[in-house]
């Protein structure tokens, strides 16, 4: 299954086989998207499907096959269903026929594992409905109520999209700021945004798109320029910006330019901040300054693209890095949210990028793996600000008075 390429809340539908799954998923988005059958196993591997759930929003939900399935083929199709359980935000867990044992309490452990908020529903309920023993054994066992659904009432989904809503992690449908947090009313925002082989033809990268909407949100004024045009229209202007935010790869040129009262970052350093784990980053990232001959880096890229002769997480980050240490180092590229080549713990760093095209979840999977084998992580804005000598002016803008920045450092 092809993951990592969607911001928007993922929601996981598992069970058994011809439970229903594909009916609830085509309910849900009113229209048949899923493929229906009598046959069990109809689903054999995981799917994505975006749209909108009415009175909710747009998600990615993730069709998986039978968790009762078995045989060779059978194993191999679980596991990869397990596998989904890093990417997506909610699973349902889809019961029918009052049937509630082994399978059901295997994928229950590993919701449980992941730290995965999750609902229970009760399909077929047309046919036939959940009785008092199969609902309090399940509420023993979770602590949770069942749902009912039949595809043929529309009562049902209005009560599963309101459970959704509930269980799902607010922070995961309701966009928060970037930046609004740092700013006040007609606070100006300097975006410093270099259009070269690596931008996306005829448009912006949606960090950038992020930052502007987010600060038109806030009252405040957005100023977009290239590189080039900074020191002209500080000049012209002696417009003194109360931020300016500078795409990582120029932070020299963007800190030579910004005047030194100016607070000064990044887009990616700003997603780190949004979407990943500062705390986290903060941490690792002067653990590149501890790098020896022959250490291992693991650079993940969060999406799968086009790689240009100077790519950023390809060419230039492992430049940077290896001019910045003198040490002859290994680097490992990762697209997308694909396997792994070698063992999390072979690696000495981790360094994620901002993560703009996935969710914050997935991005925290991501790293976490890394984290909880004692591996330091770091993100592509702050090691570039590390290792070009401007860390600590890249991150004062998040670093509160009463921290010691020093301990970063």
């Amino acid at each position: 299954m092809h993951k990592g390429k969607e911001s928007k809340p993922h929601i996981g539908i598992y069970g058994r086989r011809n439970n229903g799954k594909s009916t609830l998923i085509n309910k849900l988005a009113g229209h048949d998207i899923a493929i229906v059958s009598d046959i069990p196993g109809t689903t054999t591997d995981p799917v994505k499907k975006s749209f909108e759930i009415t009175g909710f929003g747009p998600v990615v939900l993730i069709d998986t096959a039978g968790s009762d399935d078995s045989g060779m083929l059978g194993d191999k199709r679980t596991a990869k269903t397990i596998q989904t359980l890093k990417s997506v935000d909610l699973a349902i867990l889809v019961i029918a026929q009052n049937i509630f044992d082994s399978p059901e309490k295997k994928l229950i452990a590993e919701f449980n594992r992941f730290d995965l908020p999750f609902i229970i529903v009760h399909n077929k309920s047309d046919l036939e409905k959940l009785n008092d023993k199969t609902r309090a054994e399940i509420k023993s066992y979770t602590g949770k109520d069942v749902l009912e659904f039949s595809s043929i009432s529309d009562e049902y989904p209005e009560k599963i999209i309101t459970a959704i809503r509930s269980a799902i992690p607010e922070s995961t449908w309701k966009t928060p700021g970037l930046v609004g947090d740092l700013l006040g009313y007609g606070d100006i925002v300097l975006l410093i945004t270099p259009i070269d082989v690596q931008a996306p033809a005829g448009r912006l990268i949606l960090p950038q798109v992020q930052a502007i909407r987010d600060i038109i949100d806030n009252d405040c004024v957005a100023v977009v320029l290239k590189e080039k045009e900074v020191d002209g229209f500080l000049r012209k202007t002696g417009i003194i910006p109360d931020l300016a935010i500078t795409d990582s790869q120029i932070f020299l040129k963007a800190d030579a330019s910004v005047p030194p009262g100016v607070p000064l970052t990044s887009f990616s350093i700003v997603l780190a901040r949004f979407k990943g784990d500062f705390e986290l980053y903060l941490k690792g990232t002067p653990r590149i300054s501890d790098l020896r001959n022959g250490d291992r880096l693991l650079i993940l890229e969060s999406c799968t693209h086009h790689v240009s002769c100077d790519d950023i997480g390809r060419v230039k980050i492992p430049r940077w890095i290896s001019n910045f240490t003198g040490k002859q180092l290994e680097f490992d590229v990762v697209g997308g949210l694909a396997e792994l080549p070698r063992p999390v713990t072979e690696y000495a760093m981790a360094i994620q990028c901002g993560g703009c095209v996935i969710t914050r979840r997935q991005l925290i999977n991501r790293i976490r793996q890394a984290a909880d084998a004692g591996v330091p992580v770091t993100n592509y804005g702050m090691a570039i600000a590390w290792v070009q000598g401007i860390y600590k002016r890249a991150i004062a803008p998040f670093i509160t008075l009463e921290e010691n920045t020093d301990n970063y450092l």
